[in-house]
């Protein structure tokens, strides 16, 4: 939701967050340049779902029946309230963050980093 939002101090806090949980370099660079609603070529099917109930969210609220379904089949009750409660709770802060520009980051871009080059 910061990249949908554009709460760009939001991204560059959690962005660090992401990488030291194990989330490769690759994956984070693909949430930032995704179009909404497209989870690509995820190998990951938890993460693909958890990115498309997120953009569903942020852009449109309801979250579509299909969306919905993938979620039941791949979480638990409990872990899909978490999932709903934390995109929420973050589409709030990200809003909140936006419109006060916290970290005068409004009209800017990301930070990206470069990856360095395959051998």
């Amino acid at each position: 939701m910061a990249v949908l939002n554009r709460a760009w101090y939001e991204w560059e806090q959690h962005v660090p967050l992401l990488r030291a949980s194990g989330v490769s370099e690759e994956y984070v660079q693909h949430i930032l340049h995704l179009p909404p609603k497209e989870t690509g070529p995820l190998k990951q099917e938890q993460y693909a779902v958890v990115l498309l109930c997120t953009d569903c969210m942020t852009l449109d609220v309801n979250v579509p029946e299909h969306v919905s379904q993938n979620l039941k089949r791949i979480f638990s009750d409990r872990e899909i309230v978490e999932i709903t409660a934390t995109i929420a709770a973050y589409n709030c802060v990200s809003r909140f963050l936006v419109a006060l520009d916290v970290g005068e980051r409004n009209g800017q871009n990301p930070v990206v980093e470069q990856l360095p080059e395959r051998e």
